[in-house]
């Protein structure tokens, strides 16, 4: 188990700007489906969610740092993946409300330029086909925040599937 922090709880300034974007989703789905929370959601939270998401009421979902959501109530996370190191360098991952999931990005700063390449974290983690739709405010915090080079979102998601590939079947193995 991965030791739980303070600075494990704490709110990344990059994050609390992107809670301030409204993110349109458009009337054919064409925009992001993600609705940015201003604080991680509590343990409690994540725990029980993670307890039915999974239908194992063993675990608890201390690996997860939740930070928002899609329309239908899938969740955007951090996942503590990597011991001992601090949170922006822990992967983001997408869990949907159906039990569908991906790696988005192989850290936080990452992540901004996914999302300043015009992806939510489901349309990162579901929706290979999906092509690229730059935005301006979501570039600037991404040039603000992020410690890493901008590359395509494609290229960050292709890089942090690699990365964790095992992913999808460590999720099933938790599951009943």
């Amino acid at each position: 188990m991965i030791e739980t922090t303070g600075e494990d709880r704490r709110f990344p300034p990059a994050l609390a700007d992107v809670a301030r974007v409204e993110f349109a989703y458009g009337d054919e789905g064409e925009g992001v489906d993600f609705e940015p929370y201003d604080a991680f959601d509590s343990a409690e939270e994540i725990t029980h969610w993670f307890r039915c998401w999974t239908g194992n009421h063993e675990l608890d979902g201390d690996a997860y740092r939740v930070f928002g959501q899609d329309g239908s109530g899938g969740l955007a996370a951090i996942w503590r993946a990597r011991p001992g190191r601090p949170l922006a360098e822990q992967p983001v991952v997408f869990m949907g409300s159906e039990g569908e999931r991906g790696v988005v990005a192989g850290n936080l700063s990452d992540f901004l330029w996914v999302l300043a390449d015009g992806f939510g974290p489901r349309e990162a983690a579901l929706h290979d086909e999906r092509e690229a739709r730059p935005g301006a405010v979501l570039t600037e915090i991404a040039e603000r925040h992020a410690t890493t080079p901008r590359r395509p979102a494609r290229e960050i998601i292709t890089a942090a599937r690699a990365e964790f590939p095992t992913f999808d079947e460590d999720i099933d193995e938790l599951c009943r």
